[in-house]
């Protein structure tokens, strides 16, 4: 006699958050998986440090640990569902911030402790955006910086706000950050010289004041200084805590 599987109930979640938080795969027929899940994504992470995010391919992670592409739908659903266990994996826990740190002190060893991430683990860029965050590490790290704002006197709303503001900064740098190592970006230092010697004469001739004037003094184009960005990001957020004291 077949013995059939218990009805699955759940509600149609997006992909990879269920087990993002330890819940069982779906049932499947047939043998009992004999890996784990951990390992699977373990296999992904290694195989993405070493070539990038798409040597992270089913085929690859599948023989990384001795299994055919098609068993290994049996620990995940999807690739999109393997995306997101990947994406939170190779985040991992934020490191601890300074406990004597003021807020903004706090913020700044945030978001550098964020490139840091993105600087070992580039791959991270190139996952697909979905949404907030929702799963176990990723949300550690809004955890850990709505904590460091809320304390500072921001409402839970407000502090949410400004950390997602923050969260988005972070990113967005990582990636101007990551596109000057690319030899073959305008930004790359390789190449930034013979771009703004090429640019000059055109911005001058074809009108455009300003930037001919950056490029003049060895300003444009290039990759603007973190601090910079961070800073005026942390000033708005100062102004919007004076303006709730108040």
């Amino acid at each position: 006699m077949v013995i059939q599987p218990e009805p699955d109930d759940r509600p149609d979640l997006p992909p990879g958050l269920a087990p993002a938080w330890g819940a069982a795969p779906r049932p499947r027929r047939g043998p009992k998986p004999s890996h784990s899940l951990d390992r699977i994504v373990a296999a992904a992470v290694e195989l993405a440090d070493a070539d990038g995010l798409t040597a992270a391919s089913l085929p690859n992670i599948a023989a990384s640990v001795g299994l055919t592409t098609n068993a290994l739908y049996r620990y995940v659903g999807s690739k999109d569902e393997l995306l997101v266990l990947l994406g939170d994996a190779g985040f991992g826990p934020p490191p601890p911030l300074s406990p004597d740190a003021d807020w903004r002190g706090a913020a700044r060893e945030w978001v550098h402790a964020a490139l840091e991430r993105y600087r070992g683990r580039p791959w991270l860029l190139d996952l697909p955006s979905r949404g907030s965050a929702v799963t176990p590490h990723r949300l550690r790290w809004v955890e850990q910086l709505l904590a460091v704002l809320a304390e500072a006197g921001l409402s839970d709303v407000d502090a949410l706000g400004c950390a997602l503001l923050v969260g988005d900064f972070a990113r967005a740098t990582a990636d101007r950050l990551r596109a000057r190592a690319d030899p073959d970006s305008a930004d790359s230092t390789a190449r930034v010289s013979d771009v703004r010697a090429f640019l000059r004469p055109l911005l001058v001739e074809g009108g455009y004041p300003y930037l001919a004037a950056l490029a003049a003094r060895g300003e444009y184009p290039g990759v603007g200084a973190v601090g910079f960005g961070l800073e005026r990001v942390l000033d708005g957020i100062a102004g919007l805590l004076s303006a709730s004291r108040a």
